[in-house]
């Protein structure tokens, strides 16, 4: 809990939820006072994102003949139906799709 000062009154508020208790200032009482300091030497991952994060696999483009494919899976009917895979050409980007 935090006290703060909202319209010249002190009240308890919880930094995760939200909750607030109004308190006299003359009651309030502190027990212990903690300090977060924020590190700056915390390490950056970088991760892939568009094309590069999906896998690629051996599929001819039917536009531009080119062999290697991005693919990805996705269910487009119903649940009880196969899952469509959709395929995306490394080189021309044309995106097409496969049934089972």
């Amino acid at each position: 809990m935090v006290l703060t000062k909202e319209g010249g009154k002190a009240v308890w508020k919880c930094p995760k939820c939200g909750y607030e208790e109004e308190v006299s200032v003359s009651s309030a009482k502190l027990v212990e006072k903690t300090t977060l300091t924020r590190k700056d030497d915390k390490p950056i991952v970088l991760t892939k994102s568009g094309e590069e994060a999906l896998p690629k696999v051996k599929k001819t483009c039917p536009k531009c003949g080119y062999e290697e494919a991005y693919f990805w899976v996705q269910q487009t009917r119903a649940a009880d139906e196969p899952p469509t895979r959709f395929y995306k050409c490394a080189r021309c980007g044309y995106v097409w799709r496969e049934y089972e």
